[in-house]
């Protein structure tokens, strides 16, 4: 990418959007472009188009998207498969009919199946049964990952998906029915010391797995592989290193100040035992993440206390 390229960032007031572009910005690229949902609606397919073709942007990253924890992909699961492939299908088959060769498909590391081997590597992909909890999102994203792919063969684009782990950081969502684990952590932990208890309520047993990579880096990723002109195929980012739940709730406590204890509710959901990502097709390319968990939630946590605390 050039430093004038016109790059369009989808979704750019959420988590993962508002990374890129405050990561564009900081990189000196000066044309990031960005609308809201009341300037450009992304479920109208006309509308999309016709915005594509009027700004012709070089390159999209496409990071809009409906997301949540396990309670709001469980609830809101004809939601989650219907917004997303409408977004996804108005904006890959836009930026193609618009003529725009490089995109960067964000999707999720939900796609691959639930009980599949660990660390988990790109071929996994379809192999097996989803976690029923987020399948619809899931499948979603799998026919984004595919719709890229396809694309690429027939037309030869150079449309990208990159699949993250789970995420964290600034903009996070603190909301505690529909966030994702970490951020419920934050805000359950930060409530709890301001009531002066000692008990942290977690969901589930405690005992799944799961890596955590900061959105920055995952920005830090996305712009590597554009700027390195990458168009392979799928490609995993995470840290390749996971802890248990027991182990990020005592982490997030500590960074919060909350001293006591954790108490699990077994009344709910853990979601798939283990997801570690292979990340070594992404370290053969030659990046690795920088941001350590510690460091990542100390972060988060001073965002929540900016925004919402």
């Amino acid at each position: 990418m050039l430093l004038d390229s016109k790059i369009y960032v989808a979704g750019h007031r959420g988590m993962v959007g508002s990374s890129l572009v405050r990561r564009l910005r900081d990189g000196g690229y000066t044309k990031v472009i960005t609308r809201t949902r009341q300037e450009l609606d992304l479920f109208d397919q006309n509308a999309v188009l016709g915005f594509l073709k009027q700004e012709k942007p070089d390159y999209i990253y496409i990071a809009a998207a409906k997301v949540g924890g396990i309670n709001a992909n469980n609830t809101y699961r004809g939601q989650f498969i219907y917004e997303n492939l409408v977004i996804e299908c108005n904006l890959i088959h836009g930026a193609h009919s618009a003529g725009v060769q490089r995109l960067c498909f964000l999707g999720s590391s939900c796609i691959y199946p639930r009980d599949c081997p660990q660390p988990i590597r790109e071929d996994y992909l379809l192999t097996g049964p989803l976690e029923p909890t987020n399948e619809p999102y899931a499948i979603a994203k799998i026919a984004g990952i595919k719709l890229c792919e396809n694309y690429n063969r027939q037309y030869g684009r150079q449309y990208i998906s990159v699949m993250p782990t789970n995420l964290y950081g600034p903009n996070d969502n603190y909301d505690l029915i529909n966030s994702h684990v970490l951020p419920a952590l934050i805000r359950k932990a930060h409530d709890a010391k301001l009531r002066g208890d000692r008990e942290l309520p977690v969901w589930g047993s405690g005992n799944p797995r799961r890596e955590f990579l900061h959105v920055d880096d995952l920005a830090d990723a996305c712009i590597f592989l554009m700027e390195h002109g990458y168009d392979g195929p799928l490609v995993n980012v995470g840290t390749g290193e996971d802890l248990t739940i027991r182990q990020l709730a005592e982490t997030v406590m500590r960074v919060v100040g909350l001293s006591g204890w954790i108490v699990f509710d077994t009344s709910k959901p853990d979601g798939t035992p283990q997801k570690l990502l292979d990340v070594s097709r992404l370290k053969a390319l030659g990046w690795s993440a920088s941001i350590s968990l510690e460091r990542g939630v100390r972060m988060a946590y001073e965002d929540f206390q900016r925004r919402v605390a």
